[in-house]
């Protein structure tokens, strides 16, 4: 009987909440207001229905919604990894990072000024020791984001604001659920207080939780691929790995498994997009949805269940010590919302954040299911004395029950009373552009419709309601006295080609025509592209845009692994995935030239269209000449990679049109599925990519260069064991004015830029420099840079002494060479 019922509740638990989300929307009031209020109306009503004794069922049916068989350790251990993991895992890195100042200030500068103030407040009118002050403290300070989310997302806040409060959330429960336990741990032990002692623990918890979320996450994410194929596979891996750095954390190693959970997500969030289709991706993350759902729900209803329980034996003292924890609360928010947060903004640590978006933080702070939880274990542990239970149960359930239904029913208006719920002018003349040159085309749809559907004219004239048509007008008419400037359209338009790049080099990546590695760069490549060109605009735009051609610090450490170690292997694995990526990012320029001659110039119009086609034909252009420069000299590598990436284009095609037959119900299920699995076999045959030559080898670059070919094969051979070679990438800067002359370069492959006297000379493939330094032993009179990919061979002043000896025609046109350059340089 008792299982059965635990089963009945459990399914009118679900039933409950499915309803509550759209109840809520026409109350317009928050879900976690509204779960709250039905939670404890059922807990005071299941105590109603005990008394008068209806009936044994009726009675064992109330007292398990009363005295439900989970405690506090339950709720935590099941609900806490999850609801903390999903967070993380839809936390964007980049909007994290961009405002990671002012969110690390709310989230634990801000938690452990609560947790103090709060107990300062407390102590001299508690009777209780400081320890347990702090301990509510802690307990009351994390907050809840779902609420002010929720409210965000449906008056239409701006989405800064959201993250904002998403990003404190996330980390802030980390850490005041770290401080609780270590004032758990004193109050149960007795030792006196030490302010040193205690923030070096917490420190420690803290950083350990980072590094032990950080490393688990890693190593799932490598399991990734083995099980890419698969999706339930995916969800297991990640619905295995909070559950296990909570319990490494808080059993194995003793650190904060609550911030182990939160670094695991961000981690996995960051690396597991590029270790499984983007399509299948977002199916995890959409699994995850629904199980925060779930927990968040669950959570949230068995809390507030258990409210009547905590409340019991209120006091008038009490009210008292509530209202010096809400004083508390906002006098510590507030400080660092109107204290820290300018400090941050002048000295460039944090894009400012306006007053409106303060007020409503400061207004936005609600407690939630995880302060009730807290509380509920305060009060199930027999070795606290009864009076800090009754202490920590009314003022956490009070302080709870003042912020859902305070902040939470009052925090919409003030959304709307600071007009964050509308938007800028800006965006209202954008939007009045976009509706007026979308009309005639929709006119047009409208009209075509109704003809296809054999519906009459004038039924189409009536489908806009007079409603909408006035909504319209008013919209235009908003819109009258704002005019955008050709740089507000030009910073719009790079933005869209920014976010259309991601989008395209998405789709590439879901048709499997790119390796996964060069993939996750480039999409966080286009991702700051849009970040920097809402900044900057249209210098932000181009500075990020050419940073794919710049050196990385990977590429630096792998040319230092060869001229040190003489490993190529890496070397060569980095220059294949630049080869790609150039080639990728040609493809998709020319993708995003169409989109704009096609949908940017309507709406932006056809002068702003002109410079974004300036804008990308220039970035056409330097990257086509970074491309040809690897193409000339790996002609082979490149036919095989363009091959690849054609070939993996045609069998998405393939697949795409035997799906639109099998739809259509032109053939089977079994000849869809043998046609599948003859495109799998071909998607096979490009799966991978042969390892690129770098061509690095002496007795092949010599051939390369004239100087040498007057020579027969015998003595090329004997010539190439006094050269070194090298591999330069372009900027790379090979020769310094001023310095001492040790060696010659002859340029088997590539380019470089000699410059005298500010005057600048290319020197190409064939050609040599650094000889006159050399043969005169005086210092470098130019400095020379690579332009190119350049693949060079090194001669040494003590080897180029033996090679004149041997071969003095070759001395005497080193020489030739060096004496008209040094004269043109005296010149």
């Amino acid at each position: 009987m008792h299982l059965s019922l635990m089963i009945g509740i459990f399914a009118l638990m679900l039933i409950v909440i499915s309803f509550v989300q759209p109840l809520a929307d026409r109350a317009k009031v928050s879900a976690s207001v509204l779960l709250a209020v039905i939670g404890i109306v059922v807990g005071f009503a299941s105590q109603v229905l005990i008394s008068v004794h209806v009936s044994p069922v009726v009675d064992e049916f109330a007292a398990l919604l009363v005295a439900p068989p989970v405690d506090s350790h339950l709720i935590l251990s099941i609900f806490l990894p999850v609801l903390l993991f999903q967070t993380a895992l839809n936390m964007d890195f980049r909007d994290l990072a961009n405002d990671a100042a002012p969110i690390f200030s709310m989230a634990v500068i801000a938690v452990v000024a609560a947790t103090c103030m709060i107990g300062l407040f407390l102590w001299p009118f508690a009777d209780l020791p400081l320890v347990a002050c702090l301990m509510l403290g802690a307990i009351v300070a994390t907050t809840d984001p779902v609420a002010v989310v929720g409210i965000f997302r449906d008056v239409g806040a701006p989405a800064r604001l959201g993250r904002l409060v998403e990003g404190e959330s996330l980390l802030n429960d980390a850490a005041a659920i770290t401080l609780f336990t270590m004032f758990m741990g004193l109050l149960l032990a007795k030792d006196e207080f030490h302010l040193g002692s205690t923030l070096l623990a917490f420190l420690q918890s803290f950083g350990g939780g980072l590094v032990l979320g950080v490393v688990i996450a890693r190593i799932t994410s490598a399991f990734l691929p083995i099980v890419r194929d698969y999706r339930p596979a995916q969800v297991s891996l990640s619905l295995a790995l909070p559950y296990l750095v909570f319990v490494l954390g808080e059993h194995v190693f003793e650190v904060s498994g609550v911030v182990a959970v939160v670094a695991a997500g961000l981690t996995f969030a960051i690396m597991g997009p590029s270790r499984i289709r983007p399509h299948d991706w977002a199916y995890l993350r959409d699994i995850w949805e629904q199980i925060e759902f779930w927990a968040s729900s669950f959570i949230f209803v068995l809390a507030a269940l258990l409210v009547p329980k905590l409340l019991v034996q209120v006091r008038p003292h009490d009210f008292l010590l509530l209202g010096l924890v809400v004083a508390g609360a906002l006098i510590s928010r507030a400080l660092v919302l109107y204290g820290l947060f300018p400090i941050l903004s002048l000295s460039r640590l944090s894009q400012k954040v306006s007053f409106s978006f303060k007020a409503v933080m400061l207004w936005g702070g609600l407690r939630g299911a995880i302060t009730l939880a807290l509380a509920l274990a305060v009060t199930e542990n027999s070795m606290i004395s009864p009076e800090v239970k009754h202490f920590v149960a009314v003022l956490a359930t009070g302080f709870v029950l003042f912020t859902l239904l305070v902040y939470g029913t009052t925090l919409r208006g003030l959304v709307h009373l600071l007009k964050l719920d509308r938007l800028s002018p800006f965006d209202v003349a954008l939007q009045a552009q976009v509706l007026a040159n979308t009309q005639i085309d929709l006119n047009d749809r409208k009209n075509e419709l109704a003809r296809r559907y054999g519906v009459d004219p004038s039924v189409a004239d009536d489908v806009f309601t007079d409603d909408t048509i006035d909504a319209r007008r008013a919209w235009l008419d908003a819109a009258e006295n704002v005019e955008l400037a050709d740089r507000e359209r030009l910073t719009l338009g790079l933005v869209a080609l920014a976010r259309r790049e991601r989008q395209l080099l998405q789709d590439i990546f879901r048709n499997r025509i790119i390796s996964p590695e060069v993939a996750t760069r480039l999409i966080r490549d286009a991702s700051r592209l849009t970040d920097q060109t809402r900044m900057q605009g249209r210098i932000g735009y181009i500075r990020q845009s050419r940073k794919v051609l710049e050196v990385s610090p990977r590429m630096r450490l792998a040319l230092l692994l060869y001229r040190y170690f003489h490993s190529d292997n890496y070397l060569a694995h980095l220059l294949s995935q630049q080869f790609e990526a150039l080639t990728v990012q040609r493809i998709v320029v020319q993708q995003l030239q169409d989109f704009v001659r096609n949908r940017i110039g309507t709406v932006l119009g056809e002068r702003v269209s002109d410079l974004l086609l300036d804008i990308l034909k220039g970035r056409r252009t330097v990257m086509d000449k970074a491309l040809a420069s690897l193409q000339e000299q790996y002609p082979d590598y490149a036919r095989t990679l363009e091959r690849r990436i054609l070939g993996q284009a045609v069998i998405r095609m393939e697949e795409i049109e035997y799906a639109r037959v099998y739809e259509d119900s032109l053939i089977g299920l079994d000849l869809y599925n043998t046609l599948l699995r003859r495109t799998a076999a071909q998607r096979r045959q490009f799966a991978t990519l042969p390892k690129l030559d770098l061509g690095l080898d002496p007795h092949d670059m010599i051939r390369r260069v004239p100087l040498f070919e007057s020579l027969t094969d015998e003595q090329r051979h004997l010539i190439a064991g006094l050269l070194q070679p090298r591999f330069a990438v372009p900027n790379e800067v090979l020769v310094r004015k001023g310095e001492r002359g040790k060696e010659m370069f002859f340029i088997a492959a590539g380019s470089v830029k000699v410059t005298v006297g500010g005057r600048e000379f290319p020197l190409g493939r064939g050609e040599f420099f650094g000889e006159f330094a050399l043969l005169s032993r005086t210092r470098r009179q130019a400095d020379v840079v690579a332009t190119a990919y350049s693949r060079l061979l090194i001669l040494k002043g003590v080897a180029l002494e033996r090679l004149i000896e041997r071969y003095p025609e070759i001395g005497d046109s080193i020489r030739e060479v060096a004496a008209r350059r040094h004269a043109q340089n005296q010149e």
